[in-house]
């Protein structure tokens, strides 16, 4: 038995975010044949749920990049931000009035001037930006998006009773605003920063990160980690890539991302997914 951990922007989804015919079916073959087939993603668990409903499949996940891992109904594990984590990094986000979403247990949270962020950020954004295949998913307004919920103040948001952040996702338009983020994140303690695109930053705690939330689901399903696969894209799949037994680049990955990966398969809008799994996983 094998656990397959695949990431969905970039990998599973399609450039146009929809999984393939092709892919489905060889998530659900693997499955047939007793394979455990995860997802492992930067998105929120809400939002993984939802479009695994929209496809009919059902799967363990690790969301807000392996900090959520749920199986079987079940969490099995919560990877937080400290309070003080939280608030160095909120006042640096607040200082350069960046726009960012707040991943919870309660949530996605987002300040309600969302929209004048990102006209400001858009406002320095080089051209290029625009073309980016995450830009209109990463630019638009949460607001009806499952499990989002916007607020004014962020320190009333901190107050809130039993709220534990997992991630910050920040969109970083401007190539210097994102350098300067950067760098005044690092002065935050025990943090882990990471993108899951040329367009953002994402900020946990130093201990949550997708190769966690591997070793997470391997140990509830009693797999060894010689036994596991993932397939990736980008920066952020990294932690997963280096943990798993079979590391796998779909072909539009980034090239940093191909050369730590043992294969490389096709690309996202290929069935990249659907490949690897026939060919290294189900031909054996």
């Amino acid at each position: 038995m094998k656990l397959i951990a695949l990431d969905l922007d970039g990998t599973t989804l399609s450039s146009n975010n929809e999984i393939s015919n092709e892919n489905i079916r060889a998530i659900k073959r693997a499955q047939q044949q007793g394979h455990i087939v995860m997802i492992l993603s930067g998105r929120a668990p809400e939002s993984i749920n939802s479009l695994l409903n929209k496809y009919n499949l059902e799967l363990p996940l690790a969301g807000s990049n392996g900090t959520a891992v749920y199986a079987n109904g079940k969490l099995l594990e919560l990877t937080s931000l400290s309070p003080s984590q939280n608030k160095l990094a909120l006042d640096i986000l607040e200082k350069n009035y960046a726009p960012y979403r707040v991943y919870s247990n309660k949530g996605i949270y987002v300040p309600t001037d969302w929209e004048k962020r990102v006209e400001k950020s858009i406002s320095s954004m080089p051209e290029e930006y625009s073309q980016s295949q995450f830009f209109e998913r990463m630019t638009r307004n949460p607001g009806k998006a499952e499990g989002t919920s916007f607020f004014e103040n962020v320190h009333s948001l901190l107050k809130e009773e039993e709220i534990r952040i997992q991630k910050f996702f920040i969109l970083t338009l401007n190539p210097n605003l994102k350098t300067r983020l950067w760098q005044s994140l690092l002065s935050v303690d025990d943090v882990y920063l990471t993108s899951s695109s040329s367009l953002n930053i994402e900020v946990m705690n130093g201990s949550g990160n997708k190769g966690n939330g591997l070793k997470v689901m391997a140990d509830y399903f009693n797999i060894p980690l010689e036994d596991t696969i993932a397939i990736g894209d980008q920066f952020n799949d990294l932690p997963m890539l280096k943990v798993a037994g079979l590391s796998i680049a779909v072909d539009n990955a980034e090239d940093e991302i191909k050369k730590v990966c043992d294969v490389v398969t096709l690309s996202n809008d290929e069935n990249g997914v659907a490949y690897a799994i026939e060919k290294y996983i189900l031909k054996k």
